[in-house]
């Protein structure tokens, strides 16, 4: 799932749950939850393969799609400190995997393949782009809804 559908839905949490610690617990739950449903995801290869000359445009979009979460974030919450701590959670299970990729070990490579295997079960069924998306959408109107009116 793509940065910003996990930092809304971790943030839409961190507006709902008013205990900071659960909050916090649930936003990182809530990352997995999106991911058992089918989803489109970057690509990530390169930086997995350590091209570092063809990664440069992954890079970009995981940068772009990171400041456009943090804007809607911005512009549909409350704006509470809480809320963003929620979004922030919310990206460490695919942190996890990144950082898995370029630095590997033992412990980062049992999780991820929880993650990858376990969690995302979905991700090699021939499933249509379509739903792949419709998942992704209605996660992001859920969530901006809860973030403005709860």
């Amino acid at each position: 799932m793509i940065i910003l559908v996990h930092m809304i839905f971790g943030a839409a949490i961190g507006s709902i749950v008013k205990t900071p610690i659960l909050a916090v617990f649930l936003a990182f739950l809530g990352h997995y939850f999106l991911d058992l449903f089918p989803h489109i995801e970057y690509n990530i290869a390169n930086i997995r393969n350590k091209n570092w000359r063809k990664s440069l445009s992954d890079i970009l979009k995981v940068i772009l799609d990171f400041l456009c979460g943090a804007a809607t974030i911005f512009i549909f919450s409350k704006n509470q400190p809480i809320i963003y701590l929620g979004a922030f959670v919310a990206l460490i299970p695919d942190t996890l995997t990144l950082i898995s990729s370029v630095f590997p070990n033992k412990i980062l490579a049992m999780h991820d393949k929880i993650h990858t295997q376990k969690i995302h079960f979905l991700r090699h069924k021939k499933i249509p782009n379509f739903w792949r998306i419709t998942t992704q959408v209605l996660a992001v109107i859920i969530s901006i809804f809860l973030l403005k009116y709860l």
